[in-house]
């Protein structure tokens, strides 16, 4: 499921980075990496505020949407 369906204050593990080449480093170097664990903080009109390697990092609706996590 994309991290926009992910429940809020739950670890999920992230499962895979979709997009393009260019979106997919962006997202790597912002510790969104295949194996690791996300945590949503808080969802605003679909864009969302999460935890990821100890940090807390806004993300965009599109942006999320291309984040796949297992529950």
């Amino acid at each position: 499921m994309p991290l926009t369906m992910a429940p809020r204050g739950e670890d999920v593990e992230i499962i895979k980075i979709g997009g393009s080449p260019k979106t997919k480093q962006h997202l790597e170097n912002m510790g969104f990496v295949s194996g690791g664990f996300v945590k949503v903080i808080s969802d605003i009109g679909g864009n969302m505020i999460v935890n990821v390697k100890e940090t807390r990092v806004a993300v965009s609706k599109e942006m999320a949407l291309k984040i796949m996590v297992s529950a």
